[in-house]
C-alpha cells in the first residue's frame, strides 16, 4: 500500500463504535515557511524549518507573543488590579508560608477564612481596593494617582503582619498557587521591596503559564489544530490574567494542556510521547485540585485510546487510575473547603451578607428544578452578552472592556484557525461524551456560582463571568469542527496554511495591541 493510501484509510475492525480502531488522518501542514522563496536567507530557512520540526511554529510563536504581552499587562496593571488579585495574593502568601488548608478567622460579620499579611503589603492592598473603588468621571484616568502606587510600593516589607480576609480564595487548593508563592519566597529572599514582590509574583504566575502552555502546543505541532490552540491561549484576557496573581493562571494553563493532548490522541488519533504521556496523567491529577469547576474536563484524558498512550495490557488502566485517584483528591479538598462557602455572603454588599446560603440553594435545586432552569433561562436573557464580551476581555477590576477591534480581530482569527484544521477521526460515542462533558462543565460553572455567591431568590445566577469559559474553548470548539466537515482551501483545493498562520498571528498582534492601547488609556489616561 503506497503511502498516500494508507494516510487516507479508515478501516473498521469491529461494527461497535467504542472498539473501532480508526488510522489517523493527520493531514499535515505546508511548511510554515515557504523553503522555494528566492529572497529569504538559507540560514533564516533552515532555522524556520528546524523550528516547526522540533519546537512547532504555534509554540514558538506564542512564547514570544504571550510572554511580550504577558509582561506588558503585568506592568501596565496597578498593584493589586486585577481580578480578584488583593485576596489571590493574600492567598498565595498564605501557601507561600506552609498555610495549605482554608484557616478559620475571627471576624464579627460572620463566618470567615484568611490569613496573616506583612503590614507593608497590606498597606498597597488597601490604597488599590479604595483606588479602583472610586473611579474618577469620562474621561478622566480610572487611576487617581500612580505617585501614591510608587512611594507605596518603595516600602520594605515589614515584619509585623495583620489579620486579612480572603474567604472566597481559601477554599483553593494550594496546587494553583505554587508559580506565585515560588515568586513571593524568592522576593522575600532577596529582600524585594511591596512593589518589586507583587511585580515578580506575576511574573513566575507568566513563566509558568509560558512553560505549560508552550509544552502543549509543541505537542500539536505538525498539525494545523495548532493554531486554533494558539487563538485560545493569547486570548486578551487570558494573556491579562496570566500576568497578574491568580490561580486562574496555572488552571487556564492546565487545562489548555489536557485540551491539546486530548485533540491530539483522541481526535487526530495520533499517538503520544512519553513526556506527553507523563504531562496528560500529571494534569489529571493536577486541574482537578486547581479549580473544581474543570474536574470533568481532566477525567476526558482517559477517552484517549491506549493504543495513542501506547499502553499494553494492564498499563492501559494506568489512566483510569489516575483519574480515579484525581476525583479522590477532587472529592477529598471540595469536602476539606466547603465549610468557607458559608462565609462567601460577605463579599456582597452589607445587606446581602447573610443571604448566600448553600443548603438553602442546594436544597431549592433539588425539590424545585423548575425554578433554577427559570432563572438560569433569565440570566442569560439578561447577561449573554457580557459573558460574550468578557470572554475576549473584561479586563481586571477596572472593568475596562477590550474595543471592539480586539473582539473583531479575535473572531478573524478562530474563523481562520478553525477553518485550516485537520478533519478530526474521533468516533461518534467519545465525541458525544466529550460534547455531554464540557456541557456538564459548563453548568458546574452556573450551579457553582449559584450555591456559592448569589443570594436565595435572587432574580440571576449571579458572578457568572466570560473569562469561566476560556478553559472549555479548545475542547468545545473540537467538538463542533468534529460535526462540521466545511475547511477553507484556496483556488487550488489547498489548504492555506501558511497564509493562514499569518493571518492569524497579524489578527492576534491586533486585537492584543488595541486591548494594551485601551486599557492604558481608561486607567492611566
Amino acid at each position: 500500500m503506497s503511502t498516500t493510501e494508507a494516510v487516507h484509510t479508515t478501516e473498521a475492525v469491529s461494527t461497535t463504535e467504542a472498539a473501532r480502531v480508526v488510522v489517523p488522518e493527520p493531514e499535515l501542514p505546508e511548511p510554515t515557511t515557504d523553503r522555494r522563496a528566492s529572497g529569504a536567507p538559507a540560514a533564516l530557512r533552515r532555522a524556520a524549518s528546524w523550528t516547526d520540526r522540533h519546537i512547532g511554529a504555534a509554540a514558538a510563536v506564542f512564547v514570544l507573543v504571550a510572554g511580550l504581552f504577558g509582561v506588558i499587562f503585568s506592568l501596565v496593571t496597578p498593584a493589586f488590579w486585577g481580578h480578584d488579585e488583593i485576596t489571590q495574593f493574600g492567598r498565595a502568601y498564605q501557601v507561600a508560608h506552609g498555610g495549605f488548608t482554608p484557616q478559620r478567622i475571627e471576624d464579627a460579620r460572620g463566618v470567615a477564612y484568611g490569613g496573616q499579611i506583612p503590614l507593608s503589603i497590606d498597606g498597597l492592598m488597601s490604597y488599590a481596593f479604595d483606588d479602583y473603588n472610586r473611579n474618577g468621571d469620562e474621561p478622566d484616568p480610572l487611576m487617581a494617582d500612580a505617585g501614591a502606587y510608587r512611594q507605596i510600593g518603595a516600602a520594605p516589607i515589614t515584619a509585623a503582619t495583620k489579620q486579612m480576609w480572603f474567604t472566597n480564595t481559601a477554599a483553593y487548593s494550594p496546587v494553583a498557587y505554587v508559580p506565585a508563592a515560588v515568586g513571593i519566597r524568592i522576593a522575600q529572599a532577596t529582600g524585594l521591596h511591596v512593589s518589586d514582590t507583587v511585580e515578580l509574583t506575576r511574573l513566575c504566575g507568566l513563566l509558568a503559564y509560558l512553560v505549560i502552555v508552550g509544552f502543549a502546543l509543541r505537542a500539536l505541532r505538525g498539525y494545523r489544530v495548532q493554531w486554533l490552540a494558539f487563538t485560545v491561549s493569547v486570548l486578551p484576557i487570558a494573556l491579562f490574567q496570566a500576568g497578574t496573581v491568580t490561580a486562574d493562571t496555572a488552571t487556564n494553563a492546565l487545562a489548555i494542556l489536557v485540551s491539546c493532548l486530548l485533540v491530539k490522541g483522541l481526535f487526530l488519533g495520533a499517538p503520544l510521547t512519553v513526556p506527553e504521556r507523563a504531562a496528560a496523567l500529571a494534569a489529571t491529577l493536577l486541574l482537578p485540585l486547581s479549580k473544581p469547576t474543570y474536574v470533568l474536563l481532566a477525567m476526558l484524558v482517559v477517552l484517549i485510546p491506549a493504543r495513542e498512550f501506547g499502553f499494553t495490557q494492564w498499563r492501559k488502566w494506568i489512566p483510569w487510575v489516575t483519574a480515579a485517584v484525581g476525583a479522590i483528591a477532587f472529592a477529598a479538598w471540595m469536602k476539606l473547603a466547603a465549610p468557607t462557602g458559608d462565609g462567601m455572603g460577605l463579599m456582597r454588599p452589607e445587606h446581602q451578607w447573610y443571604s448566600v446560603r448553600p443548603g438553602d440553594q442546594l436544597h431549592g435545586i433539588l425539590s424545585h428544578p423548575a425554578h433554577f432552569v427559570s432563572v438560569f433561562t433569565d440570566s442569560i436573557w439578561l447577561r449573554d452578552q457580557r459573558w460574550f464580551t468578557q470572554f475576549f476581555g473584561e479586563l481586571g477590576f477596572s472593568y475596562v472592556d477590550v474595543p471592539a477591534l480586539t473582539i473583531l480581530a479575535c473572531l478573524l482569527a478562530f474563523a481562520v484557525s478553525a477553518g485550516i484544521t485537520e478533519r478530526f477521526t474521533a468516533g461518534r460515542w467519545r465525541t458525544a461524551i466529550v460534547a455531554l462533558t464540557v456541557l456538564a462543565s459548563v453548568a458546574m460553572i452556573y450551579v457553582t456560582l449559584y450555591m456559592s455567591f448569589t443570594p436565595v431568590d435572587y432574580y440571576l445566577i449571579d458572578g457568572v463571568q466570560g473569562r469561566y469559559f476560556v478553559p472549555l474553548a479548545i475542547v468545545g470548539l473540537a467538538v463542533l469542527l468534529r460535526w462540521i466537515p466545511m475547511r477553507l482551501s484556496d483556488s487550488r483545493g489547498r489548504v492555506p496554511a501558511r497564509a493562514a498562520a499569518v493571518v492569524i498571528v497579524a489578527a492576534t498582534l491586533v486585537g492584543l495591541v488595541a486591548a494594551v492601547s485601551k486599557y492604558h488609556y481608561m486607567v492611566w489616561g
